[in-house]
């Protein structure tokens, strides 16, 4: 069975486009034009990926994000954007989108976008159905995307969880924030690395015994991040 694409976007012409090229790639393909047609088909519907435009009626894209991660929901999401700005792009990868493209894009580009995050996903499902991995009093479980620290259960998002679970893979290991960066997002930023210090400050929040000491996440000054083993 082909996988299938959801593309959101309330330009018809976009729309069009986006959607012969992805066929004729080999993909199956559904539409929404509107935010909230978007998010009931999200939720109603399995789908492999899917392409979210910034700007939406009804409900912006943003917010669809945010609520699909709320609920759980882990497809795949390449947002667009007609904004070539920062704040998007840290904002929109924060609630969970894996990737984004700032219109106008190549349809070529799309189709080679999400071929790379399905594979990564492929990878990273395969690498997560492993054992759980003990840093001290801190039990991280890859295929609950759970951990549990002094018997307390924790929840995270998608991509603080894969910081965290590469954090202890690395354990011991000074990690640059472009290398987070490029394992964990998969994406070069060009030294934009304030999403990687917003989901360490989240990981923190919730494993940390105090925030302003942090005994797991160390930050190496002018290096990156490193986590330790604190008893």
């Amino acid at each position: 069975m082909n996988q299938k694409v959801l593309i959101v976007d309330d330009e018809e012409s976009i729309v069009t486009l986006l959607k012969y090229n992805i066929e004729k790639a080999g993909f199956q393909t559904d539409v929404a034009y509107t935010g909230m047609e978007g998010l009931q088909k999200a939720i109603s519907q399995p789908f492999d990926l899917i392409i979210l435009d910034l700007m939406l009626p009804e409900l912006e894209g943003t917010e669809v994000c945010k609520q699909l991660r709320q609920k759980q929901i882990d497809t795949p999401i390449l947002m667009l954007t007609a904004k070539d700005d920062e704040f998007d792009k840290v904002l929109g990868l924060e609630l969970g989108a894996d990737d984004y493209l700032t219109k106008p894009f190549s349809p070529k580009e799309v189709v080679a976008r999400i071929k790379a995050i399905l594979r990564r996903t492929i990878k990273r499902e395969i690498e997560l159905d492993k054992p759980f991995i003990k840093v001290s009093e801190l039990s991280i479980y890859p295929e609950q995307y759970e951990a549990e620290i002094r018997g307390e259960t924790l929840s995270f998002t998608r991509k603080e969880f894969e910081l965290l679970l590469y954090l202890a893979k690395h354990k011991g290991k000074v990690l640059s924030r472009d290398q987070l960066l490029s394992a964990v997002w998969n994406y070069d930023f060009v030294g934009d690395t304030r999403i990687v210090d917003v989901h360490v400050s989240h990981l923190r929040e919730k494993i940390e015994p105090d925030t302003k000491h942090p005994v797991y996440i160390k930050t190496i000054r002018g290096l990156g991040y490193k986590m330790e083993e604190p008893y």
